[in-house]
């Protein structure tokens, strides 16, 4: 039986700050196409993990791998290979959703001929076509969630980060805002990282979780499985 290649290998991941171990000695892999998610109380390590996987900030010890290239010793050749999408809002509001896509592909050298096919493409499936020639500053924060994904897409990475998705959307926003990462992640094949607090989000969408407590991971497997753990739900359900 062929075994699933790992997109994502960390093993004793750890950062230490003067006043805080943030993450401590953390190992696990993520396999190529999981919808894969982080749960964990405010604080628990999991945005500085991402950052650490990213190359936002320096590992103090340990080691990560991104399709096989050393997060630490080769930066530039596994940021390639990714596509981020922060928490907080990274679109230009004075330009349009088109603007914001075909500027994004040029930064990230997608030949020219193919940026306009890449846009029109991304814009359908994220559901903003239509709005595609509208300023991104008159787009509810749910769109600017949704033209995000699109804009961290365009280069077609194998593997996207996503920080707290739903932050900050209204209720009736996140469920649409999720279908969408989920049906634009699934026919692109992306392997996919996000971060989230709400159990309720991981449970519907995770397809596996990790979770985070005190800079450790207390629990990996399946959302409904690791969520009927009381232990698990009484740190999430005691710190969110």
């Amino acid at each position: 039986m062929k075994s699933i290649e790992a997109a994502i290998k960390v093993d004793g991941l750890t950062k230490r700050y003067p006043s805080v171990l943030a993450v401590d000695r953390i190992s696990f892999e993520v396999y190529r196409g999981e919808f894969f998610g982080f749960l964990g109380p405010n604080g628990a390590g999991k945005t500085t993990t991402i950052n650490m996987l990213t190359g936002v900030t320096k590992a103090t010890s340990g080691n990560a791998s991104i399709s096989g290239h050393d997060v630490a010793k080769e930066s530039v050749k596994a940021k390639e290979h990714i596509g981020v999408v922060p928490d907080a809002s990274s679109v230009y509001d004075e330009m349009t959703a088109w603007g914001n896509i075909t500027f994004s592909a040029k930064l990230r050298s997608v030949p020219k001929e193919k940026r306009e096919s890449r846009a029109k493409e991304l814009l359908k499936i994220i559901g903003l076509y239509d709005r595609r020639n509208d300023r991104v500053g008159t787009f509810s924060r749910g769109m600017k969630k949704r033209l995000m994904v699109a804009v961290a897409l365009v280069h077609e990475p194998e593997i996207l980060f996503l920080d707290e998705p739903t932050s900050g959307v209204s209720i009736e926003d996140k469920l649409e805002v999720m279908d969408t990462l989920v049906k634009v992640l699934q026919e692109s094949n992306v392997t996919t990282i996000f971060v989230e607090h709400d159990m309720e989000v991981v449970q519907r969408y995770g397809r596996r979780v990790l979770v985070f407590d005190e800079g450790r991971v207390i629990a990996d497997g399946k959302p409904d499985n690791v969520l009927a753990d009381p232990e698990v739900r009484n740190t999430l359900l005691g710190r969110v």
